[in-house]
């Protein structure tokens, strides 16, 4: 029950007045019903308000386990994201320590974003140089085997921050061999300055060819044997307008050799009649030919009937031979 407010007392004689006096309170009708009422009011807005944050990060929706081991553990944090084509479909549940010394990363997966995972998928975890860390799926071939609930796979670990030292390493010894070669006594010092002593000799007196030559003697000769050339060049076009004055001018040797073919024609058309006339006595002498062929074929006729009856003759005279009377006695003779 709330007390009575006591009314205000009347200021005394000796005090001074310190103005209208306030009105009283008036009490308030079932102020602790309404004080609870809002403190359950309150509470079930953030107990309403937990279950929805608790129901948007997927707590009450059905997982499966997948456990990832690794040498180390160090960045991963209960309740990051396992993420797949940077999509989180897992939640790290729990870090421990297995008595082989490797870290067991237990991680709890939506089972309606499970089939994304298979039996050659690869789990890594990265560490960024800028970010925190990071633990990503890659599955290459979908059509594999679903990865079953409860499954231990090995987690490929990489550190970009480990490459630094070799990174400053390379970098240091890339700006000491820079360092020799800007030096003066560097082999690229001593090149410019041999550029440079080159180029101011092409800017000399004999230009490009005192630089080529080396010295302006050579340089000189080079320019006489250049203008000898020009001379003999000149020679040689005056000589070449002359050949072709005689060649082909009205009295140069051209027309004459025109007029000569011309000459041999006729004389070739003169030849061509006497050959016609010469295949004539050709034709006449072949037939003659044939007559004297005929001729010999018949003589050879004859003469082999000739050769024929000698040799019956001659048959006929060794069997008389060989006959009595005309056969001679044999002497015999002893040594």
């Amino acid at each position: 029950m709330m007390q009575p407010i006591p009314p205000p007392s009347s200021p005394t004689p000796d005090q001074p007045s310190a103005g209208p006096a306030t009105p009283p309170l008036r009490p308030v009708a079932h102020l602790e019903r309404k004080a609870a009422a809002l403190l359950l009011l309150t509470c079930a807005l953030v107990l309403g308000a937990l279950v929805y944050l608790m129901y948007a990060r997927g707590v009450f929706e059905p997982t499966q386990s997948l456990v990832l081991t690794a040498d180390d553990s160090e960045g991963v944090v209960v309740g990051m994201d396992m993420t797949f084509s940077g999509f989180p479909i897992g939640r790290v549940h729990r870090i421990e320590l297995a008595n082989d010394g490797m870290v067991r990363i237990l991680i709890d997966v939506q089972s309606k974003d499970a089939h994304w995972l298979r039996e050659s998928s690869v789990f890594t975890l990265v560490k960024g140089i800028v970010g925190g860390t990071t633990i990503k799926a890659y599955s290459g071939i979908l059509t594999d085997p679903p990865l079953p609930p409860g499954a231990e796979r090995p987690v490929l670990r990489g550190d970009a921050t480990a490459e630094i030292p070799q990174i400053m390493a390379s970098a240091k010894e890339l700006l000491a061999n820079l360092s020799q070669m800007t030096a003066s006594d560097s082999s690229l010092g001593q090149s410019l300055e041999h550029i440079q002593s080159l180029s101011d000799k092409m800017q000399g007196p004999n230009g490009v060819l005192g630089a080529v030559m080396g010295n302006e003697a050579d340089a000189r000769r080079v320019g006489q044997v250049l203008e000898r050339a020009e001379q003999v060049l000149a020679r040689m076009d005056r000589m070449v307008q002359r050949a072709d004055r005689q060649v082909f001018d009205a009295d140069g040797v051209m027309p004459q050799v025109k007029v000569t073919v011309l000459e041999l024609n006729g004389l070739l058309a003169d030849a061509r009649q006497s050959l016609k006339k010469m295949d004539a006595v050709l034709v006449e002498a072949q037939g003659i030919g044939s007559n004297v062929n005929s001729a010999t074929q018949d003589l050879g006729a004859l003469r082999t009937e000739v050769e024929a009856n000698l040799r019956k003759i001659e048959t006929m005279m060794t069997d008389l031979q060989r006959k009595w009377p005309f056969a001679r006695q044999p002497e015999l003779q002893l040594p």
